[in-house]
């Protein structure tokens, strides 16, 4: 079974030259940044993909394994953060599946435990068992 985190952006105005330059930006960093070469990273669709009204959307399958669970869902939230920061007068959802994702004006878009490092070490532990 998977799990995708989805995020997209609708406004009446489309993305100005400024603005797509920062999202352009923004992708780059998170690319760069992205901790594991082998897992799904932030992908956000092409024009074409999006649908009446949306300015921006994307998703991105989360990983199998437990211990990197937590450190991508935090990598893309971070940058889907950044992303609504770049895009003002949008209205914006954030989904795991059908779980929302809330929005914090100080914080951005975050779940409890995403950056627990006692918790990432659990998961990873699991995985670890599995293995032997």
């Amino acid at each position: 079974m998977s799990v995708s985190l989805y995020y997209n952006a609708h406004r009446a105005t489309p993305l100005a030259e400024a603005e797509l330059a920062s999202v352009a930006r923004v992708v780059a960093a998170h690319m760069a940044a992205f901790p594991y070469d082998d897992e799904e990273s932030l992908c956000v669709y092409d024009g074409d993909m999006a649908g009446a009204g949306e300015v921006l959307a994307g998703s991105t399958k989360m990983p199998h394994h437990p211990g990197r669970l937590m450190p991508v869902i935090a990598h893309v939230l971070d940058s889907v953060t950044e992303l609504r920061r770049a895009v003002p007068g949008a209205e914006w959802r954030v989904h795991m599946d059908d779980l929302d994702v809330p929005w914090d004006e100080a914080e951005g878009y975050a779940l409890p435990g995403m950056r627990d490092a006692d918790l990432i070490a659990e998961l990873a532990a699991v995985m670890d068992e599995d293995a032997e």
